[in-house]
Order: structure tokens, then sequence, then C-alpha cells
């Protein structure tokens, strides 16, 4: 799985790539429609295609002329798992911070409280 992963974050580096998947989750597209938003040659987009496809990302047809390319989710979704362990960390990291500075703030209002307490000025 890892390295399926490495491929798939491999392919997804690249803002083209990332173009073409966004346009590809909308349905199957041909090349040509692919390529048609970017300002590059057809062999360019061709070997975006084939880090894609070689990722698993996609997968290309052949009907009769039409060569449609198709979204493949689940490379993604092993993605975004192998991410969602680390968003855990960060949410309870927060979560840690959050008891930490909310005791902080408890403990200043109380100290607050007592210099005011004994005549003392708070400046």
């Amino acid at each position: 799985m890892d390295d399926q992963i490495t491929a798939t974050f491999a392919a997804l580096a690249d803002p083209t790539r990332r173009a073409i998947l966004a346009r590809l989750a909308l349905g199957e597209s041909s090349v040509t429609e692919i390529a048609a938003p970017f300002e590059m040659s057809m062999p360019a987009i061709s070997r975006h295609l084939k880090v894609l496809e070689k990722a698993g990302l996609i997968s290309r047809g052949r009907e009769a002329q039409w060569r449609p390319c198709k979204l493949k989710a689940e490379p993604l979704k092993q993605a975004a798992d192998w991410l969602d362990e680390y968003r855990r960390f960060w949410e309870e990291s927060f979560d840690r911070l959050d008891e930490y500075l909310k005791t902080l703030q408890i403990k200043e209002k109380r100290d607050a409280g007592k210099n005011n307490g004994n005549g003392n000025k708070r400046r």
C-alpha cells in the first residue's frame, strides 16, 4: 500500500494533474476534452495522463475512435485515509493545547483577583 500512496502523492504533486482529476470527477472525458483548458501540447497532456494512469488514478479505455479517461477514486481514498491519521493527531494536539490555555486563563484570573484583593494595583 505504501507504494500506492507514494505514487498517488507523486501524481498529485503537479497542479495540472490535480486539475485533470478535478475534471474527471465530473465524468468521463476524451483526451481532447481534457486538454482543452490547458495551454500545452497534446504530448504533454498525454504524459500527465500516463503518470495518472500509472498511479492508478485514472483508466483509459477505447471505444471505436473515442478514448475515454475515467477517474479511479480508490487510490485517493487510500491517501485520504492515510492523511486522516495525522488529522486526528493534530486535532488531539489542538484539544490538549486548548485545555492548557483554559487552565492558564483560569490561573491568570485567580491571580489577578488575589492581587486586586490585597490592595495592589494592576498596571
